[in-house]
């Protein structure tokens, strides 16, 4: 215990370490304000499509040598968009039109990294989540993106909650349901692109959806569930990069393992009936 104690002491020592946890707090909880709008609203699966477009962006992005949040976050957001569009003017379900923007978008990605001679330590960094690569920029336009998230989602948080339980009702008290839609998938990219960094874009929509379905185990409202999912999101962040830095693990996978755990957990509570 004392030898774990003094690994964690020397942990915090480290820029990098301390990097990885702020920015990883702040997408845990942009994650898990976001997670109960799409995983309520059946649109969970729209990060895991993201993700995929974000793996094409950070490919195109070593290739040209550019910034990957500079580059991603304008294409994720378009992608999210056009998501929306086919769902809206081509009657496509939100799975199908999901599917179909995520598999080109992955199919462009393998394309370009074949184009840069094979996936290199970089790419595969950013498929799977590394403490190491997070920059001084990328913790400042983290910090600045998740302030953003965090104030909209308060500021239209009526409205969110309202298209949430029932849009056709939100739609007959006059509330601009499709901007309030575009607006979850705006927010919905951005926190996706900054959660790359650390979790890795095949892992992050595990962040979105693992915290929620966890919180609605055991959580009695709409308020407690984000509650308790920001507050399951962030320890197993905190946890999984200190996990992560001991043994030496991949941080994206230890933050889903521990997530899984607590989901399990919890749901034995519920079976039980203690909560």
């Amino acid at each position: 215990m004392e030898n774990v104690i003094s690994l964690i002491i020397e942990a915090v020592q480290y820029d990098f370490m301390l990097k990885a946890l702020l920015v990883g707090s702040l997408i845990a909880v942009c994650c898990s304000f976001l997670g109960i709008f799409l995983v309520l609203k059946k649109y969970s699966m729209i990060g895991d499509g993201l993700a995929h477009v974000s793996f094409a962006t950070i490919a195109i992005a070593l290739l040209l040598a550019a910034s990957p949040l500079l580059v991603s976050i304008p294409i994720v957001i378009l992608s999210s968009l056009l998501i929306l569009k086919l769902n809206e003017k081509a009657d496509l379900h939100g799975d199908a039109a999901i599917g179909l923007v995520s598999t080109f978008a992955l199919a462009v990605g393998v394309l370009v990294s074949s184009v840069a001679r094979g996936f290199n330590v970089d790419l595969f960094s950013y498929l799977f989540g590394s403490i190491l690569v997070i920059s001084n920029i990328d913790v400042i336009l983290s910090v600045i993106l998740s302030v953003v998230v965090i104030f909209m989602i308060f500021f239209f948080y009526n409205n969110l909650f309202a298209i949430t339980y029932d849009e056709e009702f939100a739609k007959v008290i006059g509330l601009n349901t499709r901007t309030m839609n575009y607006l979850i998938s705006v927010l919905t990219s951005i926190t996706i692109v900054l959660g790359i960094r650390v979790v890795g874009t095949m892992l992050i929509s595990s962040l979105i959806i693992f915290p929620t379905v966890t919180a609605l185990q055991v959580a009695k409202g709409f308020k407690s569930t984000i509650l308790v999912s920001s507050a399951v999101s962030v320890s197993c962040v905190i946890l999984g990069v200190f996990i992560s830095f001991i043994m030496n693990f991949p941080t994206g996978a230890t933050i889903v393992m521990l997530n899984a755990l607590c989901f399990a957990v919890f749901f034995l509570i519920k079976k039980l009936n203690l909560a």
